[in-house]
């Protein structure tokens, strides 16, 4: 696993493409239970080199129910984003992930993590790649649905404080969806 990180991090197949240059964040562990696909790093991601480093990531702990000290535990939880480097200013908020890293990485990633029990799909990009045409039309209509792709895949937005209009819209995703990731979590873990 050490070997594959390493050469991740010094992949530079996306770099002409990169508005900041190629800095992979992803994480992993042979033992990691849980893993954690969002889109890619943020501009504070890509500086600190640490993922979820950020306001989305503090939302993302308190969904999960996990301290900084659990999530950052590479033998629970892996990191392995859409899009393992920072992808540039877009017209509103960043570019999409580069579409490169995902076919390239993700199932040697995989391969390498045999106790891997769930996988966490954070916002559409993930969604469509993973659960291709089971994904409904709508995030919105996926994470409605998302006893469909259990035990293996679990569906959420994307944690973002940009993400507060779709929140305060859809209620019942804090009051019903999070108590059952909650629990799907805490059983993995203990």
């Amino acid at each position: 696993m050490q070997e594959l990180l390493s050469e991740i991090k010094q992949c530079r197949i996306c770099e002409p493409h990169l508005d900041l240059g190629a800095n992979p964040v992803v994480t992993g562990h042979k033992n990691s239970k849980i893993v954690i696909i969002g889109q890619a790093p943020g501009t504070k991601v890509h500086k600190s080199g640490i993922p979820w480093d950020d306001a989305s990531g503090k939302q993302l702990r308190k969904w999960l129910n996990v301290s900084d000290k659990d999530f950052y535990d590479v033998e629970k939880f892996a990191i392995v984003p859409m899009g393992f480097c920072y992808p540039g200013k877009g017209k509103s908020g960043d570019k999409p992930p580069r579409k490169e890293c995902a076919p390239l990485w993700h199932q040697s990633l995989f391969d390498k993590m045999p106790k891997l029990e769930m996988i966490i799909l954070i916002g559409m990009y993930a969604q469509n790649y993973y659960l291709k045409d089971k994904a409904k039309r709508t995030l919105t209509e996926t994470v409605d649905n998302y006893p469909e792709y259990l035990p293996k895949y679990f569906v959420m937005p994307h944690p973002s404080p940009r993400n507060r209009f779709w929140l305060t819209k859809n209620p019942w995703f804090e009051k019903n969806v999070i108590p059952e990731l909650q629990k799907k979590v805490a059983a993995i873990l203990n």
